[in-house]
């Protein structure tokens, strides 16, 4: 489908790297692990099943005196009780080892070293004689662990692991850390397979789904070029979440889909709302007008943003309103535009745009001084149409000879050459018949 100019000047930016790095789920000190707190593993060592060993009530004073010592503050005493502990380790089974990288784990956790809580974590999980429900979390929370620490492929190996020895019903924790991760990935197809399902157990339940879910999901759709999709979920997420992005957003896919219509009914709704209160915002709302044809509101909505100090005073700016205001066929409107635009610029070419101005509304004095300015200063794009307009000015001055001068000038430009022959002859022809006049009324 080919794109219209506003569709292009509108297309979407998604943010997708810093709208899915909010959603992403990094383990808390409480979410970690069950296991980290040491009366959890006493507790647990006593609904052990026969193959796991118990943990004994002197190991438990140990590993409680060094999360006392971490807890008050006092890390580096705490891991130093742990040091000790494990120089002992000849002496402790198999599921007192694994509590003690547990800990291990806890603490390097709390001080943001992820790859030292990562390999303390991982020894836990490589113990034989230790309680399943620890091995599963202990294995999810290692998955999200490698998730903070951005390393995708290995939440992928954890959460295969996790699968592998998981017998309950999976939850939305597991299908958003799966999604996410192969975003990350740039696997989009994959990822969203995961997200949707995700989506899709909410609305099962009749729940609203989480905003960042439905940005994770809209992202990748846009990354897979999928933009029909991407309408779709910014719908959704414009009458769930009704913010002003979303709005915004909505508006700028439907150009790139070329659904102009909805595109203009949109955006003009968000203004009428208050949601669009940034020069970008009020520059594509201008832009929307002025492409379905309502040039008079473009030109407000921008000189409006100019007035209040949205828009910053540029020539720019300046010349967007004048050009809205002459295809409105407001053209003595367009004119305090134009001057202000070519105030503030260097060159000439909106000077040149004044004098053509000047031409049409028939103040041919403007016009020619406007003309003259604008090939002073120069750096036109299309220099032949600042002498056209000073000879049109000229000749309607009654200054033939200048007119014909400023013709003469535009015949050397190959874009005007033929034009400017045709008003040589006729300013020539009109400078005899205005001669012959003036003798006949001697």
């Amino acid at each position: 489908m080919k794109l219209n100019p506003t569709a292009k000047l509108l297309k979407v930016t998604l943010l997708c790297t810093t709208a899915v790095s909010t959603s992403i789920v990094t383990p808390s000190a409480l979410s970690l692990i069950p296991g980290l707190n040491v009366a959890t593993a006493h507790a647990e060592s006593e609904q052990k099943t026969k193959r796991v060993p118990a943990l004994r009530e002197k190991v438990y004073s140990q590993l409680a005196r060094a999360q006392k010592l971490a807890d008050d503050g006092d890390v580096k005493a705490g891991l130093e009780a742990l040091d000790s502990i494990q120089e002992r380790a000849s002496s402790m089974n198999s599921y007192e080892i694994a509590m003690m990288h547990n800990f291990y784990g806890f603490i390097y956790y709390n001080e943001n070293d992820l790859p030292k809580a990562i390999a303390s974590f991982e020894k836990v999980v490589a113990e034989e004689a230790i309680p399943e429900s620890l091995r599963l979390s202990t294995t999810f929370s290692l998955a999200q662990l490698a998730m903070a620490n951005s390393d995708y492929k290995k939440v992928i190996a954890f959460l295969d692991n996790w699968d592998a020895i998981n017998t309950k019903p999976k939850t939305e924790g597991y299908y958003l850390l799966r999604a996410q991760t192969y975003y990350q990935l740039k696997d989009y197809q994959k990822g969203l397979e995961y997200i949707t399902q995700v989506i899709s157990l909410s609305d099962s339940e009749g729940k609203t789904p989480k905003e960042n879910w439905l940005v994770l999901q809209r992202a990748m759709y846009y990354s897979l070029n999928q933009t029909d999709k991407v309408v779709a979920v910014l719908e959704r997420m414009v009458k769930l979440y009704n913010k002003p992005e979303y709005w915004v957003q909505l508006s700028g896919m439907y150009g790139e889909t070329g659904q102009e219509k909805q595109q203009l009914a949109v955006i003009e709704s968000a203004y009428q709302q208050g949601f669009l209160t940034s020069k970008s915002d009020l520059r594509q709302l201008a832009q929307v007008y002025l492409y379905n044809g309502l040039a008079f509101k473009a030109a407000v909505v921008m000189s409006e943003a100019i007035d209040k100090g949205v828009a910053e005073k540029t020539s720019k700016n300046y010349a967007f309103v004048a050009e809205a205001m002459i295809q409105a066929k407001e053209d003595e409107k367009s004119i305090k535009y134009f001057v202000k635009a070519a105030d503030l610029s260097p060159s000439g070419k909106y000077d040149q745009r004044l004098a053509e101005v000047y031409v049409n509304t028939e103040q041919y004095e403007e016009a020619a001084d406007a003309a003259r300015k604008a090939l002073n200063k120069g750096s036109l794009d299309f220099e032949s149409n600042a002498f056209v307009a000073l000879g049109m000015a000229q000749y309607n001055l009654q200054n033939f000879d200048a007119s014909i001068l400023a013709f003469e000038q535009a015949e050397k430009h190959k874009k005007s050459q033929r034009l400017a022959q045709q008003w040589i002859k006729y300013v020539k022809r009109e400078k005899v018949h205005a001669e012959t006049l003036r003798t006949a009324l001697l």
